[in-house]
């Protein structure tokens, strides 16, 4: 259908790096693009491509580097590299996730930041963390077994907040309302102790 049929925009807001190059957008140096045939937002390099779009009575619109090489029918000769841990499409793993949500999160004595917490299906243990929604490349994962979970808030600004202890590792989150700070504590509950909620599910019924 690619350039057959108008794409669905990614909002703007719901990306903090290019979706294909994934260098992180700043208000000066990367500017927002988007791919006229798959509507992913990209930065200006990987917008610097052109192909007849059928939608749009076959004019010349801009579009990124892998709808350009599938458009006119060329094969990128690069080999796609393996996926590394992080390169995981956040879209991809919140669409079949246990828990996923905004946080806030801190770590150490750096300031709170907003962050795109997912937990998903396939890998219940670890929690992945993005700057939006849509972003391509998580910016951390956590990988949850052993760690130790204290839920008691320590701040009247942040009452639904928890926080996760490893040694010297320690991250704190937290939730904009308890039922969602209690939704992630059953999930994260589960996997620092090895268990998945199917494990559970299971345990349940026999």
């Amino acid at each position: 259908e690619l350039g057959k049929r108008a794409p669905r925009w990614i909002r703007d807001n719901e990306v903090t790096m290019c979706m294909k190059c994934k260098e992180p957008f700043n208000a000066l140096t990367r500017r927002r693009h988007h791919c006229r045939a798959c509507g992913h937002v990209v930065c200006w390099k990987c917008s610097d491509y052109k192909a007849h779009l059928e939608y749009d009575g076959n004019k010349l619109n801009k579009v990124c580097k892998d709808c350009y090489h599938v458009i006119i029918g060329c094969t990128d000769s690069e080999e796609k590299k393996k996926k590394g841990i992080l390169e995981i499409e956040s879209a991809e793993v919140s669409g079949n996730s246990v828990v996923c949500s905004f946080l806030q999160y801190m770590e150490k004595s750096k300031p709170w930041q907003k962050a795109w917490c997912v937990i998903p299906k396939q890998e219940a243990l670890v929690l992945y963390m993005y700057g939006a929604p849509q972003d391509v490349k998580a910016l951390a994962t956590i990988p949850l077994l052993g760690y130790t979970v204290d839920d008691t808030p320590k701040s009247a600004d942040l009452p639904h907040s928890f926080k996760l202890t490893q040694s010297k590792s320690v991250h704190s989150f937290a939730a904009d309302n308890e039922e969602l700070k209690q939704k992630w504590l059953k999930v994260i509950h589960l996997a620092v102790k090895g268990e998945t909620p199917e494990c559970q599910n299971e345990l349940q019924v026999n």
